[in-house]
C-alpha cells in the first residue's frame, strides 16, 4: 500500500491543464452568441445578447486569459450570428474590455461589489442605448429614467449620474438615416 502511494501519479491529479483549457473561454462566447438562431419566443420583441452578457461574465472571472484584442474577433462572430450591423458588437466589446481593464488598473483590489457595479453598469448601459436607438415607442427621457433606476436598484447609486450623462448624450445624438443598414437589419430582426 505504500509503494502505490509513491509511485508515479494516475489519473487527473498531478497532471497540467488540457491544452485546449485556454480557448475554453472564447469558445463558450461562441457558443452563447449561436443561441440567437434557437426560435426564441418574446412578448417584447427582444431578448438579451447572451454572447455579450458571457463575455462580461468571464472576463470578471478571469482576466488573465483575455487580452484585449479577442473582444474584436469575438465580436465580429457575434455580429454575424445576431445580425447585427458589422462593428458594432466589435466597438461594444472592444469598449468593455477597455473600460474592464482600467478598472482593473485604477483599484488596488477586485472585490464582488466592484464587479457587480462594473457589470450592472455596463448592462444597464447597453439596455439604455439599445431601448434610446430602436425602440420608437419608448420615449427618450423614459429609456433614461429606467437605465439610472436599475444602477441604482443593482447598489451602484454612485455610478448613476455617469449612466445618465452617457445616455443623455446619446439622446441627442441624431438617429441613423431611414435607409441607413443599422434601421434596415434591426426592422427585420424585430418583430413588430
Amino acid at each position: 500500500m505504500v509503494r502505490a502511494a509513491l509511485g508515479p501519479p494516475r489519473g487527473q491529479i498531478g497532471r497540467g491543464p488540457s491544452p485546449f483549457a485556454a480557448y475554453l473561454p472564447a469558445a463558450t462566447v461562441v457558443f452563447a452568441s449561436l443561441l440567437t438562431a434557437l426560435p426564441i419566443v418574446s412578448t417584447s420583441g427582444w431578448y438579451p445578447d447572451f454572447g455579450y452578457l458571457v463575455f462580461i461574465s468571464w472576463r470578471l472571472l478571469r482576466a488573465d486569459p483575455w487580452p484585449a484584442w479577442w473582444a474584436a474577433p469575438l465580436g465580429f462572430v457575434n455580429d454575424l450570428f445576431t445580425g447585427y450591423p458589422v462593428g458594432f458588437s466589435i466597438a461594444l466589446w472592444s469598449a468593455t474590455m477597455l473600460a474592464l481593464d482600467l478598472v482593473d488598473r485604477r483599484t488596488m483590489w477586485r472585490d464582488y461589489w466592484i464587479e457587480w457595479m462594473v457589470a450592472a453598469v455596463l448592462i444597464a448601459l447597453r439596455l439604455g442605448l439599445y431601448q434610446l436607438r430602436f425602440l420608437s415607442r419608448i420615449p427618450p427621457s423614459a429609456a433614461v429614467n429606467e437605465s439610472v433606476n436599475l444602477v441604482k436598484r443593482a447598489r451602484a447609486a454612485s455610478a448613476a449620474p455617469m449612466v445618465n450623462a452617457v445616455l443623455r448624450r446619446a439622446a441627442r445624438q441624431p438617429d441613423e438615416p431611414p435607409g441607413s443598414t443599422v434601421i434596415c437589419v434591426m426592422s427585420m430582426s424585430v418583430p413588430s
